[in-house]
């Protein structure tokens, strides 16, 4: 089978490397691509957000299957269109797509069927929300409606934080349609835990769990980014906590979708806290998270493509994803300055990878036959091992032997999961 997948980061260049182990699996394109993924795939220059060059593509290779990964064409309604042309796909179509597209829309269905997350009021109107923030507890959670990059949650700590934050956001537009509406939210406590899922839309079947390393530096200190890192499985989801979830979130989460007209066939990301109070939703993502599938996608031991092909015949059975035992991380390296100002362009050096490890490229670019870095996060260097401390090390190994001018990078990638461990 010929499959296009729609994206150009790290979490594509996984999944294509998991993709192409399918003994089904024909050429490959990645609409864009990147450098890195270059190697292991045709990358054709049509924007993951061009749904009409996309189609155009998809028609004049014939391609048999697509894969869209990013949230923006996902939400955009990728997926519907591809469908509409014949092209069958792995993602949820756009009305689906909204559980990520609105955080309103999300915590509304929350709401209605009783999935535990944290409360909430919802405000259209800046001085409105000023206003309610006047009697909040702080600190609080402000969170931007629609889709921000994954930048549009503020934590503030003060009234003033928070007033500066609705300003930001709805008046100053910092980031556009995706602030007319927000939500402040009570602050909640807790290890922080990332479930990817596959769903055909009745059955829900969580993939390995996951702790993502969201702060620029070590100790979780600085701006937050994209994630500089991740390790599977995540020492605070235990087997009594898989079950809370599955029985209180996952399973009422697709039921709840498919009652309101809207069934969820993909990836569907809970993000999650676990509070005092039992664990809660933080957040959906109508995908793969990115970098939590670096380190989740190593350890499938099944056929992802015949997994893909599953959910979106709606046939998809527990026993067809089977994980390795054992353990991953992943370390990112990003250009000095991310996520603000940084330079690019700089040429990287990479070492021949072992069994076992893995190097996904995110933010680079081919000038000539050099790769060069061209993004903030740049790559990442994962590695699985018998034990999570064993990958934590030979990831660092790895990423060690990566060089590229203004290279940087967290030291403490996996600590609090090994000191969890040994709690």
């Amino acid at each position: 089978m010929d499959i296009l997948v729609v994206g150009g980061g790290g979490r594509e260049h996984a999944v294509i490397k998991a993709l192409k182990k399918s003994r089904r699996a024909g050429k490959i394109y990645a609409l864009p691509g990147n450098g890195g993924i270059a190697a292991d795939a045709e990358c054709v220059p049509v924007k993951a957000t061009d749904i009409d060059g996309i189609l155009s593509f998809a028609r004049a290779k014939k391609v048999d299957f697509a894969v869209v990964t990013p949230d923006d064409p996902l939400v955009l309604g990728c997926v519907d269109a591809l469908e509409s042309v014949g092209v069958p796909c792995f993602g949820p179509n756009k009305a689906a797509a909204i559980i990520e597209g609105s955080k309103v829309f999300s915590k509304e269905l929350m709401k209605k069927y009783n999935i535990p997350t944290a409360a909430s009021e919802t405000f259209t109107n800046a001085e409105d929300a000023m206003r309610y923030l006047e009697g909040a507890a702080f600190p609080a959670v402000i969170k931007a409606d629609g889709l921000a990059l994954g930048k549009g949650v503020v934590i503030a700590n003060t009234l003033e934080e928070g007033k500066a934050a609705v300003k930001e956001i709805m008046c100053d537009k910092v980031f556009g349609a995706s602030g007319n509406s927000i939500l402040i939210e009570e602050f909640l406590t807790g290890p922080e835990v990332s479930v990817l899922s596959f769903t055909d839309g009745k059955i829900v079947v969580p993939m390995l769990s996951s702790m993502d390393h969201k702060r620029a530096g070590d100790g979780d200190t600085g701006l937050n980014t994209g994630g500089m890192g991740t390790i599977a499985p995540n020492p605070y989801y235990t087997e009594e906590v898989a079950r809370e979830c599955m029985e209180k979130i996952f399973r009422p989460t697709i039921e709840a979708m498919a009652r309101e007209g809207r069934p969820f066939k993909g990836c569907l990301y809970f993000g999650l806290m676990l509070t005092p109070n039992g664990p809660k939703v933080i957040e959906y993502n109508c995908r793969f998270g990115d970098p939590e599938t670096q380190v989740v996608l190593p350890l499938l031991k099944s056929d992802l493509l015949e997994i893909m092909l599953a959910v979106r015949g709606g046939v998809l059975r527990e026993d067809m994803v089977r994980f390795e035992d054992g353990a991953a991380c992943c370390v990112v390296l990003a250009s000095a300055g991310y996520p603000k100002h940084y330079d690019a362009g700089y040429p990287i050096t990479m070492p021949t990878v072992g069994p076992g490890e893995e190097i996904y490229v995110a933010g680079a670019k081919l000038r000539g036959e050099e790769l060069v870095t061209a993004g903030g996060r740049v790559l990442g260097a994962v590695a699985t091992a018998k034990t999570l401390r064993r990958a934590i090390e030979r990831a660092y190994e790895l990423a060690d032997n990566i060089h590229f001018e203004n290279a940087y990078k967290r030291s403490d990638i996996g600590s609090r999961a090994l000191a969890a461990l040994e709690e």
